[in-house]
Order: structure tokens, then sequence, then C-alpha cells
């Protein structure tokens, strides 16, 4: 499964934009890490997944981006490294452990720039936050992840972060079950195979 795996085909199972974005690389071991966002069209293509871009919105990107290929090149750049931070904050918030303040000012950099952004429309019954942004302006992508980053880290869910429990797999997700026991990224990915494994190991020992 894990080699038919693309930035555009990834399962959303973090619970939060932000812990979806956080798994768009596999692990953080160098020895088994897969990175699934190598390109600008990479990152385009997991938003659109993630249905923070519209299909028109996605196509302006990509066309700035052939466009500009340094500029691009350097919005994921920032991208990454804002996918970093956001994994270091909540891994450490797993580990019961303040985040460090470089990842907190880094986070707040962004959350500056994206807050300049936002503006009220009219909805039905109400109003709506949107975002005011050039149709080709290559850092968007980054906004809606920031603020859903910020989202969780100042709501009752944050104490649900959880990290997968199979080795390899450094994928973050909130634990909504019952008795918050949920172990792994998913049952039919992590959870399967580490059962997998048990069985072949007690096979092998009946052998």
């Amino acid at each position: 499964m894990e080699k038919h795996r693309t930035a555009e085909t990834l399962e959303l199972v973090g619970g939060h934009l932000c812990l979806d974005f956080a798994n768009t690389v596999n692990t953080r071991d160098e020895a088994m890490r897969r990175e699934y966002l190598t390109g600008y069209d990479d990152l385009v293509g997991w938003a659109r997944h993630a249905e923070i871009l519209t299909e028109p919105e996605a196509e302006a990107l990509l066309h700035s981006a052939a466009r500009h290929p340094d500029l691009a090149a350097a919005a994921l750049g920032r991208a990454v490294a804002l996918r970093e931070t956001i994994y270091r904050i909540f891994w450490a918030i797993v580990e019961h452990r303040d985040p460090e303040g470089t990842d907190l000012a880094a986070m707040n950099f962004v959350l500056r720039e994206a807050s300049s952004r936002l503006e009220l429309a009219p909805s039905a019954g109400g109003f709506v936050w949107t975002w005011l942004v050039e149709e080709d302006e290559l850092d968007r992508v980054l906004w809606p992840i920031a603020g859903s980053a910020a989202n969780l880290l100042t709501s009752t869910e944050l104490g649900r972060v959880r990290q997968c429990a199979r080795q390899g797999c450094d994928w973050l997700f909130v634990d909504l079950s019952k008795n918050q026991s949920r172990r792994w990224c998913s049952m039919n990915m992590c959870g399967s195979r580490v059962k997998s494994r048990r069985y072949y190991r007690r096979r092998k020992q009946k052998g």
C-alpha cells in the first residue's frame, strides 16, 4: 500500500486539517522516510484532496507555479517548514512536554499572515469567514492549515491528540473513542499490519 500512496490519495485520518498535513510524510526516521510533498504540484494536489482548494483554484495555482518555478519551490519549502513545526508542536504535547518557543514563534508568524487575509462575507442567514487572496497566491494553502492548528491548540480536544503506536509511523490523530484507547492512525493500515505481524510471529513460534 505504501508505494502506491501519493499526496492526492493519502488517508485523511487525523481528525483535523493540521494533523492531516503533518501526516504528509510517513515518518521522521530517515531510514524509512517517504516524502509525499516532493513538488509544489503535490502540495496543490493534497490541498485539493483535503478540500482546501476548489478545482479552479488548484488549476490557477498550478499555472502560476509553472510560470514561476523558483517562487513555487520557495513556497513548497515554507509549506514543509510549517508542516514540521506543526508536527513538533503536537508531538511535544503527545509527550507531555511544552513545545519549543521557536516553534510557537514560527506558528505565530504564519498565523499573523493568515489573519491579515481573513474577511467577513455574507452567507445565508448570517456571515462566514473567507480568505482575501489573489487567485495565484502560492502560499494561500498554508493559511487554513495554520488556522486549524490554532483552533486545535485552543480546543478541548488537545488532550486527545495521539501518535500512531506502530513503529515506523509518525502519523498524528485525535482520539475520539469513548475510552480514549485508539492506538493506530488507522486500523485498516497500521492496526492490521501490527496484528498480521503478531499472528505471523505466533505461528512461527508454534511452528
